[in-house]
Formats: structure tokens, C-alpha cells, sequence
């Protein structure tokens, strides 16, 4: 017989049992007929995700009539998924004695959908760094935490632990020893520190490729701290004060101390001027400098006078050292002029105009609770959701709104490859609710499954998450 007699044979005998012996692909979840949301179009499609390593490796259509082996399948009929809520702006702070009742709230933010925090500075990093490790190994139920480890402030600084600034040397000090720690940011406050320091560890910190944030002294200008390289500014007084015509002069009362920073909110509101604004969008627009207006808390703490708290849901989950941090504002509150009352509300309805304004504009938004201790009410977890309400009341969309957290944040702290969309390659932390967010951003709080750090966390393991902190 010809040699190709014999080789004709043989290939057909390895194709067959090629065929034959050919396993099918294997996975540690599948997620079937879920409605996925596109994150930057809108769009939702009924797909069933392939999850490995704590990573999405496939990506169908629903209905695939693919053969698979999986550890763990989800039939996600009903329910829209949506990568896991980020909230970025949060605090674990009050020293030694509240390090448990920080480590505590843990999982509330899970309980709540939400899979990543960004910690905007706080004294207990040590702690801190702890828990992100693990988190990541999986020995501690808790949200990836990105943080920003001690604030940066001037000397006798309002938060404890912060690095304190005055020279140059000062500055390189601090900057150093943030990247020691390694930091996902750096965070910059406004009670001590003078204009001049600040406006140079900005531009130290931009110089090191460091992402930074923060508050800004009255002392300079917006501008002068958008030009510095400032990557996100927390809270919306310093954007107001870049859109009032009586900056300059504002500004100068300050210098001269005749004024301080709560009496020069109502100067800089009332000076509010369209086209300073407009100049002052395009310039946070084109330096990409994003923006947080954390709107929950303004009101929440700007109704202290007026609203009781003491029946509200999540009180209950709070130990008693942090609840003892709120009486602070809450003391200010109710001692507070009647104008100062006046002030606060007023500007508290400023603001929301002033967050839709940054919005039409294209200026990249935050969400942000800043819940944590010394801010009285405002719970880590649900007030995330609170946030997303309040900002789509501003008449945002509810798209636009759900843009401001995961993804986001995920472009914020240069994660979007790895976060931020449902794709392949990225991360799958994600949420399943049974109700769409587009309809009515309350059904955020629809929680149905919770999917972070490859554990799946359906209602029954939620709950009793939370039930845990009532023990």
C-alpha cells in the first residue's frame, strides 16, 4: 500500500478522537440570562457571563447552547446587572478605640451593592492597609478599598493623623512617605495649610504622576489650583467660589482675616455669575478634573435642626463610640444663628442646581457619601444611595447619575481597565437587582445578588451579614 494510503486513515482517527476527547471549558461562575447595562451607552442586552479567576473570560448571548462545566451557575432571569456600585468618597477614622466599629461597617457597603471605596483620609491607616489585605485575600468580607492613607494639611491640622506642611522639605517628606505606604492617592485639606504650601504640593504631587484630591484653601484661587494639576476636588464650595464674580475680592477678605470660610459662603452664592461659571466648567472640562458634590450629606447635615434621626433604619448598625462622633455638627446645628440656619439650606439648594450646571457641562462627576464617623447621619452603604437620589433629583439622568460610581471611579483612580464596564478582561464585581435603575434609580436598592472578590453574596447571605452586626 502507497504511503498516503496509510496517512489518509490516520488523520481521519486523530479527528475523530480529537472530537471525541475534547473537554468542554470550565469556569468558577456562570451568570445566565441577565440583563447586562451598558454603562456608557445605555443599552441592556440579556447576556450570560463567564466568570474565571475572579475575572469575566466570555461574554454571550442568552440562550448560548454552549457545553460547559461551572462550580457555581446563577440564573439571573429577571434581574439587571451592573458592575458593582463604587462609593468614592468615604472616611474610617476617630482613633485606636473605633478601629473594630470602622472594620465593623464593612459590610454594610456590601450589603448595599457597593464593591470599592475610596477612603479620602483618615488616622487609622495602619488598620486600614490591613483590611485591604484581607480583602484581597478573601479572609475578610469587606469592599476593595482605595485610599489616600493621612491628609495632607498645615500645622495643628483640624483631623488627627494628618502630615503637616509648612516648607518644601516638609512637603517632599510627605509625599514620600505616602508612596512608602503606597496610597492610591494623595488628599489634600484646607484647615491649616497656607495657599502657598498648598498650591506646591500640588504641583509636587503632579510632578511624582500622583493622582490627587481634595479640599482647597480660600486663600487661592480655582483656577490657581486646577493650573497646580489637582486631579478631583471633594465638595462643591470650592467649584462655587471659581464661579462667583467676587472671587478676588472674597478672596482677599480672607487673606486679611476679616472674614471666615462659613461667612464667605453667602458672599460667594450671591455672586454667582453665568458666564464666570461657564469659563470655569470649560476649564475643569479640558484639565479632566473631576468633581464630587457629595449632596446627601449637605443636606443632611444642613437639616440637623429640623430632623430627628433617632428612628432611622441604619442607626442601628452603628456602634456607640461612633454614634457619640455625631454630636458635634449636631451641637452646631442647634446652636447655630438663625441666619447661619438660613445660609446652609439655602446653599444646600444652591448646590443641586450647581451639580446639574457641571453636569450640561461635561465636567466629570463623583458619587460620594462621605459617610464615616463625625458625620452625623450619614451611614456607610445606603447613603451612596441617597447620593444617586439626590443627584438625579438635580434632574441629571439616571444613567448620567449611575456613571458617577463605578465607572467613574474606575477612570478617576486610572482603573478602567480593570473596572468600570461589564467586559472581558475585567473584574467581575458586580450587582444583580431585581428592578431596572433606569426606570427609577431607587431599584439601586433592589439588591438581589452581590458578586465582589469571587464570593457570591446572594439576599439569604446578605442578610445575614447584616443581622452579624446586630450580634
Amino acid at each position: 500500500m502507497k504511503l498516503k494510503n496509510y496517512i489518509l486513515p490516520i488523520l481521519a482517527y486523530l479527528v475523530l478522537t480529537g472530537c471525541k476527547n475534547q473537554q468542554p471549558n470550565s469556569y468558577d461562575l456562570v451568570i445566565q440570562n441577565g440583563q447586562t447595562i451598558d454603562l456608557e451607552t445605555g443599552q441592556i442586552q440579556s447576556q450570560d457571563l463567564y466568570i474565571s479567576a475572579s475575572k469575566i473570560v466570555k461574554i454571550e448571548p442568552s440562550g448560548s447552547t454552549e457545553t460547559f462545566n461551572s462550580k457555581k451557575i446563577i440564573d439571573a432571569s429577571g434581574t439587571f446587572i451592573l458592575p458593582g456600585f463604587w462609593d468614592n468618597h468615604t472616611h474610617f477614622r476617630g482613633g485606636d478605640s473605633l478601629i473594630l466599629e470602622n472594620k465593623k461597617l464593612l459590610p454594610l457597603f456590601l450589603a448595599n451593592g457597593i464593591t470599592t471605596v475610596r477612603d479620602a483620609g483618615g488616622d487609622l491607616t495602619s488598620s486600614v492597609m490591613q483590611w485591604k489585605k484581607e480583602i484581597v485575600a478573601g479572609t475578610l468580607h469587606g469592599p476593595t478599598i482605595y485610599t489616600s492613607g493621612p491628609k495632607i494639611d498645615g500645622p495643628n491640622g483640624t483631623w488627627a493623623g494628618s502630615l503637616e506642611v509648612t516648607t518644601e522639605e516638609d512637603i517632599a517628606k510627605a509625599l514620600d512617605s505616602l508612596e512608602i505606604l503606597q496610597t492610591d492617592f494623595v488628599k489634600l485639606y484646607d484647615s491649616r495649610i497656607s495657599g502657598e504650601a498648598y498650591l506646591t504640593t500640588l504641583k509636587e504631587t503632579d510632578k511624582r504622576g500622583l493622582i490627587s484630591s481634595g479640599h482647597m484653601p480660600f486663600t487661592v484661587s480655582l483656577k490657581e489650583t486646577v493650573d497646580a494639576g489637582i486631579d478631583g476636588i471633594e465638595h462643591l464650595y470650592y467649584v462655587m467660589k471659581g464661579c462667583s464674580s467676587a472671587e478676588i475680592e472674597v478672596t482677599q477678605r480672607l487673606k486679611n482675616k476679616e472674614i471666615g470660610f462659613w461667612q464667605a459662603m453667602p458672599l460667594l452664592r450671591e455672586g454667582y455669575d453665568e458666564s464666570t461659571a461657564q469659563t470655569t466648567f470649560a476649564l475643569l472640562k479640558d484639565k479632566n478634573v473631576y468633581v464630587v458634590p457629595t449632596l446627601h450629606i449637605g443636606k443632611t447635615l444642613s437639616y440637623l435642626d429640623e430632623i430627628d434621626h433617632t428612628d432611622d433604619l441604619y442607626l442601628k448598625y452603628m456602634g456607640k463610640g461612633l454614634i457619640k462622633t455625631y454630636q458635634g455638627r449636631i451641637n452646631g446645628a442647634l446652636n447655630a444663628s438663625e441666619k447661619t440656619r438660613k445660609d446652609r439650606k439655602e446653599l444646600d439648594q444652591f448646590f443641586g442646581s450647581l451639580t446639574k450646571s457641571l453636569n450640561d457641562a461635561g465636567v466629570q462627576l463623583l458619587a460620594g457619601s462621605d459617610s464615616g464617623a463625625y458625620n452625623s447621619y450619614t451611614y456607610p452603604g445606603i447613603s451612596l444611595h441617597h447620593e444617586l437620589e439626590a443627584m438625579v433629583q438635580t434632574g441629571m439622568t439616571p444613567l448620567q447619575v449611575l456613571k458617577t460610581s463605578a465607572y467613574n471611579g474606575a477612570h478617576f483612580l486610572k482603573k478602567e481597565k480593570s473596572y468600570g464596564t461589564i467586559a472581558i478582561g475585567k473584574h467581575a464585581d458586580l450587582v444583580l437587582l431585581d428592578a431596572n435603575p433606569l426606570s427609577d434609580i431607587k431599584n439601586t436598592q433592589k439588591i438581589n445578588t452581590v458578586i465582589q472578590n469571587n464570593k457570591v453574596y446572594n439576599k439569604t447571605a446578605l442578610e445575614a451579614m447584616l443581622q452579624a452586626l446586630l450580634e
